[in-house]
């Protein structure tokens, strides 16, 4: 147990590995770092320094640069100021007097946020030795309690996150109850390092990047683009024996188009436009597609539709486009230009609910099929009523369609988080959540239930009675964006693909230069079958060629020496084997081709 120092001068007792009592201990940590940097740089302005999972981090304003050498003083400064033991006290002031106090200390970036809460506010603060803090608390007692930390990394960061505002220098660190704990993570995060598919989707030639192309627009290599074929075939075809017809719409559009669906009015800052939007009573202004829905609802209008023609299931691989900001862009996860399994099903109420089944259905086994399903888990998104200025639509129309989608998920038995503020801007979603290998967590697929979007662009369907309605619309994805799951995918392996998925699957290795033939009609013998096989008959030395193989991840290698020349045989040997089978080819092929087709995972 720990006491921790509430904001209104109270002591509560709590767990200290308790999730709460880990997050005092780590934002205690945030504000000995903070006092450390004030004792070195005295001109330093301080921003904000939450608790984040792990750890925490803070963000300055200042002009000296935190190169390693700074961030080791910044450390020993640390060690000091726990060592020290200063009691950590709170206090309250007025907001009037709380201003007043921050402004004399040149703290701009605390005049701001207390300025924005309430006037009537008792604004708290924090003091330990001579470093004073705006903080909403709670905190450990004393600077001793910090036991074990390491500061791990310095970012950029906008002022509140705007890139309209300054960038300030932010410094992230790992706080543990002790040391082995601190180990420990420490040890998990190297093992990160080098899952990281920034890094070694580049090191295994799957994609790379260009200042010339410029950021968030990675360039898909040979690997990399075999790797994505192969997943939209796969999903191309598992959607249509589900019942999809599939769609080619254009990349771009007229701002009609997106003015009546609403993304003019609620998603413009995302969007790239091409012209002046000023002008377009009189000129004609157009925008690359940030989704594909309101063009695929444009093919469901071409002809009157009856109920018996529902559901109506649209797929598309649709290329998008999304102007993300430069500080959200991290390799494949997060780009500005993406393909994405997107589908949109018009149905009846009345079978709405088997159809979201069935796309969740669709998802989870695209998951397990891909090994990721062990991984992820299921965020309800909901509008957030305070903010009506991001979506469309009454009280009424969001409540209901919120009640029917946690009907929904309720009734299959979904576990689930809510999180409000994270719905499309048109009606609640089902977010398939998963975390890369440094724990950020990212939507991987998304399944939306839209009761509004339909009635917008007259979409309707003669029902039974002959009255005309207005089908209910599911936005769903399939696997989701295929650059992030390139990249999962990357780290979830370490670049070792399962044998369905790899872009070479096979190498063939003659031991000397008089084998190269015999491999050559083996490689065209795989490949006639249907296997990426390549052949290396370079003049090195065949432990060499078995090294870089095994380097470049390659599933399984065939050696063939005079004995399997005369026997007709190859010698093989899996990418997790040091030990080779000899074996026909003929049995090979067998073998791989029931790993393939199954899309076995070892």
């Amino acid at each position: 147990m720990v006491q921790i120092t509430m904001n209104d001068g109270s002591i509560r007792e709590i767990e200290d590995n308790s999730e709460e009592g880990l997050k005092v201990y780590r934002h205690t940590t945030s504000h000995v770092m903070a006092q450390a940097v004030k004792r070195l740089f005295p001109e330093a302005k301080l921003a904000i320094g939450p608790a984040i999972e792990n750890g925490f981090y803070y963000d300055f304003d200042l002009d000296t640069t935190f190169t390693p050498d700074v961030i080791e003083k910044i450390e020993g400064e640390m060690k000091a100021i726990i060592k020290a033991k200063y009691p950590i006290e709170v206090f309250t002031l007025p907001r009037d007097e709380a201003v007043k106090f921050m402004e004399e200390k040149g703290e701009a970036y605390k005049v701001e946020l207390i300025n924005d809460l309430p006037e009537n506010s008792q604004i708290s603060f924090y003091k330990q030795g001579e470093f004073v803090d705006l903080c909403a608390g709670p905190h450990l007692p004393d600077t001793g309690r910090v036991r074990a930390f390491k500061l791990t990394q310095v970012a950029g960061a906008y002022w509140r996150g705007n890139e309209k505002n300054k960038m300030l220098q932010r410094i992230y660190g790992v706080s543990f109850l002790d040391k082995k704990a601190l180990t420990a993570y420490l040890e998990q995060v190297e093992e990160a390092k080098k899952r990281d598919h920034n890094k070694l989707g580049r090191e295994l030639e799957i994609f790379t990047t260009s200042e010339l192309i410029g950021q968030g627009l990675p360039i898909l290599l040979p690997k990399g683009t075999k790797i994505i074929q192969i997943l939209q075939r796969f999903v191309e075809d598992e959607e249509e024996r589900r019942g999809y017809l599939r769609t080619k719409t254009p990349l771009m559009a007229k701002s009609d188009l997106y003015k009546i669906s609403g993304h003019w009015d609620h998603y413009i800052d995302g969007m790239f436009v091409l012209g002046d939007p000023a002008k377009s009573d009189t000129e004609e202004v157009l925008a690359l597609r940030p989704m594909t829905c309101p063009f695929q609802y444009q093919a469901y209008l071409t002809k009157t539709r009856s109920y018996r023609d529902l559901p109506l299931r649209y797929g598309e691989t649709s290329t998008l486009f999304r102007n993300e900001a430069s500080g959200e862009m991290h390799g494949l996860i997060r780009v500005r230009q993406f393909t994405i399994s997107e589908g949109h099903l018009m149905c009846r109420p009345d079978q709405l609910e088997d159809e979201f089944g069935r796309c969740l259905d669709l998802a989870n086994f695209m998951l397990k099929t891909l090994g990721l399903y062990e991984d992820v888990s299921y965020r309800f998104s909901k509008w957030d009523p305070d903010n009506r200025e991001k979506y469309i639509g009454t009280d009424e129309q969001w409540n209901d369609a919120q009640d029917i989608m946690r009907n929904i998920l309720d009734h299959m038995g979904i576990k689930y988080t809510e999180e409000a503020g994270e719905a499309a801007f048109y009606g609640p979603k089902l977010d398939i959540q998963i975390k890369n290998v440094f724990g950020k967590e990212d939507t991987l697929i998304t399944i939306q239930v839209d009761l509004q979007l339909a009635k917008l662009f007259d979409m309707v369907y003669v029902d039974k009675d002959g009255t005309k309605k207005n089908p209910y619309i599911i936005h769903r994805t399939s696997l989701g964006c295929y650059e992030r799951t390139l990249a999962l995918l990357i780290e979830k392996y370490a670049g070792a693909f399962p044998a369905w998925l790899a872009p070479e699957q096979v190498r063939v290795l003659p031991i000397m230069e008089n084998q190269a033939d015999y491999c050559a009609e083996v490689v065209q013998k795989l490949r006639d079958k249907g296997f990426r096989a390549e052949l290396d008959d370079r003049n090195e030395k065949i432990g060499y060629r078995v090294r870089e193989a095994q380097v470049q991840k390659i599933p399984y290698m065939l050696v063939c020496g005079d004995r399997e020349m005369q026997e007709g045989t190859v010698s093989v040997r899996a990418r997790k084997e040091n030990a080779m089978k000899t074996m026909t080819l003929d049995e090979f092929i067998a073998m791989l081709t029931e790993e393939v087709d199954n899309k076995v995972i070892k």
